[in-house]
């Protein structure tokens, strides 16, 4: 794809590279969304309100991040791949198991999800920094930190 003209002063090339880490993980962000939310609607069970309203919490604070990283993507000139097909297309995690009702299959599901976009988003970090766009690289700290701190409350639920 094209990039837009903007007056940013990072190398069209690097851009580029950055815009398709960006759009990767907005892909993965908005299928983590979705699977927030299949937890959220699906979730049967003693601990069902308290889980019912944590699932829906991390929907809805991912969705925060959804958006931060499109508009970097276009900030940066490029076009953010944002719809749920593409989302369905290129994400790269694991499907959510559809079949699952119980709490703590749930938990166990989504703090997997959480995890493994955490994991992508560090990597990221040290991807944008080496290209030299420290900006996207401060983005994925703080999605990484929010994300981190997602999974100790949805993972906290199976702890003694």
């Amino acid at each position: 794809m094209e990039l837009h003209n903007t007056k940013i002063d990072i190398e069209k090339g690097t851009r580029e590279q950055v815009i398709a880490i960006l759009n990767q993980r907005l892909a993965d962000a908005s299928d983590l969304k979705s699977q927030a939310k299949q937890a959220h609607w699906n979730v049967k069970g003693m601990n069902f309100i308290a889980l019912h309203e944590l699932f829906d919490q991390v929907a809805t604070e991912v969705e925060t991040h959804i958006d931060d990283i499109a508009e970097r993507v276009t900030t940066l000139g490029g076009v953010a791949l944002g719809t749920v097909r593409t989302a369905a297309q290129n994400s790269s995690l694991s499907e959510y198991p559809l079949e699952i009702t119980d709490g703590a299959a749930h938990v166990d599901a989504l703090s997997n999800a959480l995890a493994d976009f955490g994991k992508k988003v560090r990597a990221d970090i040290d991807a944008t920094d080496e290209l030299g766009d420290k900006d996207t690289a401060d983005l994925f700290t703080g999605i990484s930190r929010a994300i981190d701190k997602l999974l100790w409350f949805v993972e906290a639920h199976l702890q003694a």
